[in-house]
């Protein structure tokens, strides 16, 4: 099984760029975040006639998420947000099972500035992540929780780690956060096969030329419970559709799983 994770920031201008993408590494499982689209709206027939058929949980202009799985592969068991969320909660997570893994796609809030509500409420959500994901599951299970979490886990994941020190995206507490979760018994997919590689990100800014001169940052990952790592055969990240005309500022992480 190949399962992408890409924040295609606004899935409806990105359509081209998916479907250039899915063409050419042909993952199984797409899950996308900021999607930026209420289900209404979602094109589920686009999607479709590129292979796929969708679970989607989305909103106007904000958040949003998606899981594409590719036809002959069944989209089972759907769980949409936080058990502990209210109805109306900005929609970041999306989980199903597909072939006997249990995918959790999700956003985690961005946090915009140290000490200010959304960064208190991005730390909240991840801890209420970590409990939704304990609750339902064992270190055993197969499960894969994927998406673009914000956090650079380390200093080899960010361009310039002195500059970046103590700001958002980069802070000891949004690290200790993501490496609690980790505890429950997750492995970074890339990290994994890839542990002194430097230089390696998924995010870059759209100003000051940051992917041409590649000051970005790695805060989309893939994490697979031990079942499913040691089945993992490569993790890799397509810098591809970031060279696109209008492209998301993200680009997708992509793992190979022998299941």
């Amino acid at each position: 099984m190949r399962v992408a994770t890409w924040n295609v920031n606004s899935i409806r201008p990105r359509l081209e760029h998916l479907a250039t993408f899915v063409k050419s590494a042909s993952p199984d499982v797409v899950c996308l975040q900021e999607t930026k689209v209420e289900d209404a709206k979602f094109p589920e027939e686009a999607i479709g006639e590129l292979g796929y058929r969708a679970a989607f949980f989305g909103q106007k202009t904000y958040n949003g998420v998606a899981i594409l799985a590719r036809y002959g592969l069944a989209i089972e068991d759907v769980q949409r947000n936080l058990a502990d969320d209210a109805e109306d909660a900005p929609r970041r997570l999306l989980a199903c099972t597909i072939d006997g893994v249990r995918i959790v796609d999700v956003y985690v809030p961005n946090g915009q500035a140290v000490g200010t509500q959304p960064f208190a409420y991005k730390l909240e959500w991840l801890a209420r992540l970590e409990r939704d994901l304990a609750s339902r599951h064992a270190p055993t299970d197969r499960v894969l929780v994927c998406g673009d979490f914000n956090v650079a886990p380390e200093a080899i994941d960010v361009h310039d780690p002195k500059r970046w020190e103590g700001q958002v995206l980069c802070t000891d507490a949004e690290r200790a956060a993501v490496a609690s979760l980790r505890a429950f018994g997750f492995v970074d997919a890339f990290r994994e096969k890839h542990p002194d590689l430097a230089g390696a990100f998924t995010w870059w800014d759209y100003r000051m030329g940051a992917f041409r001169r590649n000051a970005g940052l790695r805060i989309d990952h893939v994490l697979i419970t031990r079942p499913l790592a040691d089945r993992c055969t490569s993790a890799t990240i397509d810098r591809a559709p970031r060279t696109l005309e209008r492209p998301s500022d993200h680009t997708p992480v992509i793992v190979d799983l022998d299941v």
